[in-house]
């Protein structure tokens, strides 16, 4: 069985495990930086519990022991969600469009015309694959 649980806090969240949490349970998501605490409330609560997940902006900032001493008890922990920000509006198809009539030679005023991209839009993207060295 997979919970899910996100809180404000610490203090809420873990008022919401002692709830949530049973012999059941096998999956865990927290939505905050999983720490010692945490994690020992989710073992007690939830003895058979074998995957821990978390959001992946917070993973890189759990401890690596932590981390080992999970795996040896046969519990992984990884990074799970949704990236966060606004989604892409053009696709990776669209813009490798952009850059191949750039480097062809049409203009920007023309690009916008046949992709259907907003002029200052296609500025934009034409000046930061310059910037990464993409293009020319």
């Amino acid at each position: 069985m997979r919970v899910e649980i996100k809180a404000k806090n610490n203090t809420e969240l873990l008022k919401k495990l002692d709830g949530a949490l049973n012999g059941e349970v096998t999956e865990v998501y927290v939505n905050l930086r999983p720490t010692k605490e945490i994690l020992v409330h989710i073992l007690e609560r939830a003895p058979n519990v074998r995957r821990i997940s978390c959001p992946p902006s917070l993973y890189p900032k759990v401890s690596k022991k932590i981390i080992y001493a999970l795996s040896q008890m046969g519990i992984q922990l990884l990074p799970e969600g949704y990236p966060r920000g606004r989604p892409r509006k053009y696709g990776a198809e669209t813009i490798t469009w952009l850059y191949s009539l750039a480097k062809e030679g049409v203009p920007p005023k023309e690009i916008s015309r046949r992709t259907g991209i907003p002029l200052r839009t296609v500025y934009y993207l034409l000046e930061s694959a310059q910037v990464r060295g993409e293009t020319k």
